[in-house]
């Protein structure tokens, strides 16, 4: 299999932005970034379901192409215990 021109990877990776900041994601922290072959997800999201929807419109959207993910969550839950400092 043949890899896509980088004309038409731009494209995809112009549109998954657009998805990405559009009224149902809205997630202007996350950074799209051509690797090489290669494409790489970055950035903080607030929580893990956030960063699943995002790498499933990712591989909707990037179909053939290798992802890589590095977005983490920043989850502003409530402790579920205690600190306990020395």
């Amino acid at each position: 299999m043949s890899e896509p021109a980088t004309h038409e990877v731009e494209y995809r990776l112009a549109r998954l932005r657009d998805r990405l900041a559009g009224d149902d994601v809205a997630e202007l922290g996350v950074r799209v970034e051509l690797r090489g072959a290669a494409v790489l997800l970055s950035g903080t999201v607030p929580t893990a379901a956030r960063r699943d929807e995002i790498l499933r419109l990712a591989r909707i959207e990037l179909a053939g192409l290798t992802v890589f993910d590095d977005l983490a969550s920043a989850s502003t839950d409530a402790p579920e215990r205690m600190e306990e400092l020395p």
